[in-house]
């Protein structure tokens, strides 16, 4: 039974990034709706078009290497290019799967791997806080690209987190990255969200801590 899940897991994860990279060709977007959206796939774009280069050259060496063994060749040389195909598509589903602020929800996503919804009631304080290394700890979700991350939320109450696996546990403080991460601490501190005791001057630059914004909502 563990196997079959397993299976499912990966086979819903290659058809999800299939689905991305055509999202990303056709310059659309995944569930997005009205709400106002925040890209984190900058941080990593050099690195994932340089392996992506990388695996093109192999791609080319190996047809050349293997071609007097055209079997050989034949199944190389489509192993190689689906991995350039997966490689850009994992770009791809960062792109069109951004983050997003709006109807009371905090949609915080990291490719097809991570989709967390976090309702804004349940934030406690929200700031711009980079970091560079991150600890496994109870409780609290990492969501780093390009091994940082730069938004932190703490919450009052827990929410629901389900792995790659499918395995549930809870969280009271996330932290990922964000291109725009003043933007996003911004919108999530703008009364309408955080509800009519946070003001807009809740929201504010802390040069003391390496320019790190930070909102309250208590």
């Amino acid at each position: 039974m563990r196997g079959v899940r397993v299976a499912w897991a990966l086979a819903r994860h290659e058809l999800r990034l299939m689905a991305s990279l055509w999202l990303w060709v056709a310059r659309r977007r995944h569930g997005v709706g009205g709400g106002t959206t925040f890209g984190y796939a900058r941080g990593q774009a050099a690195m994932m078009y340089g392996f992506a280069f990388v695996c093109v050259v192999e791609t080319v060496a190996m047809s050349v290497l293997l071609d007097d063994w055209p079997t050989v060749h034949a199944v190389v040389l489509f192993l190689d290019v689906y991995t350039v195909v997966f490689v850009v598509a994992l770009h791809a589903a960062s792109v069109v799967r951004p983050h997003v602020v709006g109807d009371g929800v905090l949609r915080v996503r990291r490719a097809v791997h991570v989709d967390l919804r976090i309702p804004v009631e349940r934030i406690a304080s929200v700031r711009r806080e980079l970091r560079m290394t991150h600890e496994a700890a109870d409780g609290e979700l990492d969501l780093a690209v390009g091994a940082q991350t730069t938004v932190t939320v703490e919450l009052a109450e827990p929410v629901t987190h389900v792995t790659f696996f499918g395995h549930r546990r809870e969280v009271r403080v996330v932290r990922f990255h964000a291109d725009d991460s003043d933007g996003l601490v911004r919108a999530l501190a703008a009364p309408p969200l955080l509800g009519d005791s946070v003001s807009p001057d809740s929201y504010r630059r802390d040069t003391a801590r390496g320019g790190q914004g930070h909102a309250d909502a208590s």
